[in-house]
């Protein structure tokens, strides 16, 4: 099943990181205040960073893994993808490269 790793930008300035099987669904909750308790209280949002995966697996563990990182770290791949942070930290295996939505 394909699945879609996204990042939002809240009202406050700040990034939610998630992921889901159905991105134009999860947005409009998003959008309604049915998502995230943490987007819920940051309305509106705005979709900056949409990929799509092969399977949901890989989404999900694209989103565990941006939610690990700083915000500037974070503003830096919105801005120019995998090669504006390479460098910023090491890891032994990435998960499945997003393609472009």
């Amino acid at each position: 099943m394909i699945g879609y790793a996204y990042i939002l930008r809240c009202s406050d300035g700040t990034f939610y990181a998630g992921s889901t099987n159905d991105l134009d669904r999860r947005l409009e909750e998003h959008a309604a205040g049915e998502g995230a308790a943490y987007t819920q209280r940051r309305l509106p949002v705005q979709l900056v960073w949409p990929a799509e995966f092969d399977r949901v697996d890989e989404a999900f563990a694209w989103e565990k893994r941006i939610q690990g990182w700083s915000h500037a770290k974070r503003a830096a791949f919105i801005e120019g993808g995998l090669e504006a942070i390479r460098g910023w930290s090491q890891s032994a295996r990435l998960p499945a490269s997003p393609r472009g939505r």
